[in-house]
């Protein structure tokens, strides 16, 4: 009777021990096969970098589904996001492989800053449900696949901070949903394309090589954040401006748009308003006082006198222009009671400015009146690149005037 129950015990316990290896066979096969190759090849593919620690839990005998950065739905791969997201991680190098196409249920795809090189895989239009992609400071480089555009629910494309070349492709300007478009500080050339879907939030398309004009409808009333810094683009944008009303960012710098600035554009709900290194000329005569804090307009042709509009910008930088005639005491009075931190004039036409020799500006307050038609009044310190000139030739002058 001892060794019946002995052997049914053993029986018990050798069917229990199958049926916990039967059912950790179960929990392996849980995840879509398809996407359990994908995730096998995307990891063949890169690796972390000496410090990182991201694929330590990349087991393939146990569930994917647990794996750093892998989050599943049912049977499915639904977000995967590749690399330490916690601050300093080394993140990975390696490439990305095409079978990432393969993940159909993919709705976020995320990359972290590292060293991952090659190119965008065309199989990436494959990700139709596809909502996120970002894949920013690494080394990604050619060009942005004009597949993507087949991806129709895309809301956030983030290529930032790669080295990207070629043009943007005219398909992602039609994505019906797109809202946000960050390519700042890669090597993209050619015209920005149009913008055809009112969704479009966020445009920052900065550190290009962007080149051509902006018509008034290339992009939507929709944005809200505008930045197309250090580009090459040209032309006329006062007709394209007086339509983005809704901006609470704008940066335009360093670019050759030509053409007057509007005045609407002193009405945005801005906190720096930054026109500077362009070729805008004509008047600046804003319809009432200005309440952005910070307004840039150096560095181009503009021309008339100073509008005293602008004497309630705590930040005014309107060096290097044309302007002409006497400062408004506006600006003296602002300047006097430290309300005005910055006011930068050098470089202009100016004829005087009505400011008591003895007048103690505030520290915390900077005025540069040098290289205008005038002996500046006070002695107020410069930044270096003004120059050591404190007035214009004679000659110069008349031909301002003129």
């Amino acid at each position: 009777m001892a060794e019946h129950m002995r052997l049914l015990i053993l029986s018990c316990t050798f069917c229990l021990l199958c049926w916990a290896h039967w059912c950790s066979l179960c929990v392996v096969a849980i995840l879509d096969p398809v996407d359990f190759l994908a995730l096998q090849s995307i990891h063949k593919s890169l690796s972390d970098l000496p410090g990182s620690n991201f694929f330590a839990s990349w087991d393939f005998t146990s569930d994917p589904c647990n794996f750093a950065g892998v989050y599943c739905d049912a049977n499915r791969v639904i977000t995967l996001n590749l690399g330490d997201p916690r601050a300093g991680s080394p993140g990975l190098t390696g490439h990305i492989n095409p079978a990432i196409g393969k993940l159909s249920s993919l709705a976020e795809l995320t990359f972290v800053p590292g060293q991952v090189f090659g190119v965008l895989p065309q199989t990436l239009f494959q990700l139709k449900r596809l909502r996120f992609l970002a894949i920013s400071r690494n080394y990604i480089s050619g060009e942005i696949p004009s597949n993507l555009g087949l991806i129709r629910g895309l809301r956030t494309l983030d290529l930032s901070y790669n080295q990207l070349t070629g043009p943007i492709p005219r398909s992602v300007g039609t994505l019906p949903e797109l809202s946000n478009l960050i390519l700042c500080q890669n090597k993209l050339s050619g015209p920005v394309p149009p913008f055809l879907y009112p969704s479009l939030i966020r445009l920052d398309l900065k550190h290009n090589d962007l080149t051509g004009s902006i018509g008034p409808t290339t992009l939507p009333r929709s944005l809200q954040y505008l930045s197309l810094s250090w580009n090459r683009l040209a032309g006329p944008v006062d007709r394209l401006l007086i339509q983005l009303d809704r901006l609470n960012y704008l940066d335009l710098s360093l670019n050759q748009f030509t053409g007057p600035i509007p005045a609407r554009v002193f009405t945005f709900p801005i906190k720096n308003l930054q026109l500077q290194r362009n070729k805008f000329y004509g008047l600046v005569l804003p319809v009432r006082h200005v309440a952005i804090p910070s307004v840039d307009l150096s560095y181009n042709r503009l021309s008339g006198q100073i509008s005293p509009m602008l004497s309630t910008a705590e930040n005014l930088y309107l060096n290097n222009n044309r302007f002409a005639g006497v400062v408004p005491g506006d600006f003296v009075e602002e300047l006097l009671a430290g309300r005005i931190r910055t006011l930068y004039l050098q470089h202009n036409f100016l004829t005087g400015i009505q400011i008591n020799p003895s007048a103690n500006i505030p520290l915390s307050s900077s005025l540069c009146l040098q290289y205008n038609c005038m002996v500046p009044p006070v002695q107020a310190p410069c930044p270096l690149k003004a120059g050591e000139q404190k007035t214009r030739p004679v000659s110069q002058c008349t031909v301002g005037k003129g």
